[in-house]
């Protein structure tokens, strides 16, 4: 297992401090501020702690109130909402400083049968006839912005694919749709909670940039501002972050100097493991003097 990928299991590997109070720390960044994908993860891992074995995490609304300080921990404290004979409730409350920096509402279920039906798969390159780590290095990289660089020149936890990576390099995607495969970058203990907590991790990493597609814009420009407001995420069926797995997303609204995104999670037979929606803040930053 890579040092990066250890890293984060270790960020998700929470410290019970009291009874429904967990402390987490903080991933060093090139920037001060706390990738939000990580606070999501801790928040659910925190919840998790809290719920019976035969239960696992279906869906979560969560806030972005304030923006996180990668210098200091976080303080979790959960909420005990509800306890019934089939779903589980909890609330969540990151806490920095004396001050509430997100919220979480995470609700569990215990599996059961049912009717089924999903959306179709798109039809898109599988991630081994994409442009391989060496290739994306060594022909796309010297040409994409600088934090999409910086991310593919350290070590890190999560693999990504995208399908248009054409997109970094300035090509404007008519239907303003985005897929990139993504996986763990080593094997992941057998533990379902610690996936879906990987994949809360991982869901945050791109889905607002999509807003910005249909406009041939991204949030690497420095005349960007943007934050995630809000992230929802449903799992639907099992699956291992450790596989390959297709991260389908589109933006059917930009207005406000909001964006809203939304993503199909796939394995790659086909199955539909997860759904995502997220609002986002979009700013064109005002030319200073």
């Amino acid at each position: 297992m890579s040092q990066a990928l250890q890293s984060l299991l270790d960020l998700l590997d929470l410290e019970q401090i009291e009874e429904n109070i967990f402390r987490g720390q903080s991933r060093s960044s090139v920037v001060p501020r706390v990738f939000g994908g990580q606070v999501a993860a801790q928040a659910l891992v925190a919840a998790g702690r809290t719920v019976p074995d035969d239960r696992f995490a279906h869906s979560l609304h969560s806030y972005f109130l304030r923006t996180g300080d990668a210098g200091a921990p976080i303080v979790y404290t959960v909420d005990r909402i509800g306890d019934g004979r089939s779903f589980t409730t909890r609330r969540v409350v990151a806490i920095q400083h004396g001050e509430a920096i997100f919220t979480m509402a995470v609700s569990f279920h215990r599996d059961e049968p049912g009717m089924g039906h999903q959306a179709k798969m798109p039809d898109v390159p599988k991630p081994e006839d994409l442009p391989s780590e060496d290739a994306i290095k060594e022909r796309v990289l010297p040409a994409m912005p600088d934090p999409v660089r910086r991310y593919y020149e350290r070590e890190r936890p999560i693999e990504l694919r995208p399908v248009e990576f054409e997109r970094y390099l300035g090509k404007k995607i008519e239907d303003g749709r985005f897929h990139v495969w993504i996986r763990a970058t080593g094997r992941l203990p057998d533990e379902p909670a610690i996936h879906q907590c990987v994949l809360a991790y991982t869901s945050d990493m791109m889905l607002l940039d999509s807003a910005l597609i249909p406009h041939g814009r991204t949030v690497f420009e420095k005349s960007i501002m943007a934050a995630s407001l809000d992230h929802a995420l449903w799992f639907h069926r099992p699956f291992r972050a450790d596989d390959w797995l297709l991260y389908a997303q589109d933006s059917p609204n930009l207005a406000g100097a909001r964006g809203f995104s939304r993503g199909l999670i796939f394995a790659r037979d086909g199955t539909l493991v997860a759904s995502v929606a997220q609002e986002g803040l979009l700013r064109e930053r005002r030319p200073e003097g």
